[in-house]
């Protein structure tokens, strides 16, 4: 048995639920057991008694009773994976104290699935800490979407940036190759989206207002290829799923590569390399000394393409003013 210790609420556990405190702390601990020590006041914050579902703030003492011994963690549990770390590292563009700005390479996907062995929340796993803290993904990109893409190192940082992606503080720029050419070199895409299910996937396509998400794409053609090509610069206003991919295809010019939304691998000429042409290029994120910019360089076979069609793989279209 443990002697009776008062641990203080750390700033990244401000607003935590004292019962999801006690799972980090003492995952040992069953919620029963935490239940009983309430009741009796055993458990207590800043000396007055407390629920299970008391929000902390921090800096706040909690006492903690004589427990029963924790087990000891397998002598795996804080030996991370060198290959994981390894590839974290050689993917990050930009880290401080609160975040990681990584370079997602195609192919990867950003979360579990079904049939998906390796996944880059998976990876983060090897970046644990020896109090449990892990890093944890506060966005996604598709799974062959390339670019930027953002890690919390702490808990109060995963809620701020969710809270700036969801209030559009977050300015995110994507690059892709069109097949075609939009009619206007610039504008507003608003068409409403619902998910269908086709041949076993989920698929993305126009729909009334009554029935689809609201979702609205700006866009802007930076270099063409004649009218086979279009080298084109997004930015979702909203964010629905697959929603620059359907965005494309709704106005007759799909994306390279994204046979889902009807592009063919390769329907522009046979040395074209193949696999869905869209990239997350840069991502503006709000910082306390002001804003944070992080560009990611194009992979490999969208740089090859560009090549191809001699488009400017460092272009800069600047802000929008569609």
């Amino acid at each position: 048995m443990s002697a009776v210790r008062t641990l203080h609420v750390d700033p990244d556990e401000d607003g935590m639920r004292l019962d999801r405190w006690f799972r980090k702390h003492h995952p040992e601990l069953t919620h029963g057991r935490l239940e009983k020590l309430l009741r009796t006041g055993q458990v207590r914050v800043d000396g007055g008694r407390v629920k299970a579902s008391t929000r902390l703030a921090a800096g706040q003492a909690v006492r903690i009773p004589p427990l029963d011994a924790a087990p000891k963690p397998p002598a795996a549990a804080f030996a991370p994976s060198a290959e994981d770390a390894r590839d974290i590292a050689g993917m990050t563009l930009y880290e401080d104290e609160r975040i990681l700005v990584l370079d997602k390479p195609p192919g990867l996907a950003s979360q579990g699935g079904s049939g998906i062995t390796r996944h880059l929340d998976g990876m983060l796993a090897a970046l644990t800490d020896r109090k449990g803290n892990r890093p944890r993904l506060v966005h996604r990109l598709d799974r062959e979407t390339s670019g930027v893409i953002v890690v919390a190192k702490t808990r109060l940082a995963a809620a701020e940036l969710s809270a700036s992606f969801r209030t559009r503080r977050v300015q995110k720029l994507y690059w892709g190759l069109a097949v075609g050419v939009p009619e206007m070199r610039q504008g507003m895409i608003r068409v409403p989206l619902k998910r269908i299910g086709v041949g076993g996937e989920d698929k993305m396509v126009p729909a009334g207002k009554d029935e689809g998400q609201h979702a609205v794409t700006r866009y802007a053609v930076l270099a063409t290829a004649g009218k086979r090509a279009a080298f084109i610069a997004m930015e979702p206003v909203t964010g629905r799923t697959h929603q620059l991919r359907a965005h494309m295809a709704a106005i007759g010019t799909p994306l390279l590569g994204d046979t889902r939304y009807g592009a063919e691998e390769s329907p522009l000429g046979p040395g074209l390399p193949k696999g869905l042409h869209l990239h997350a290029r840069r991502l503006r994120l709000p910082g306390e000394g002001g804003p944070i910019t992080v560009t990611a360089p194009l992979p490999r076979h969208m740089a090859e393409s560009w090549a191809f069609f001699g488009f400017d793989p460092e272009a800069d279209n600047g802000e929008f003013d569609a």
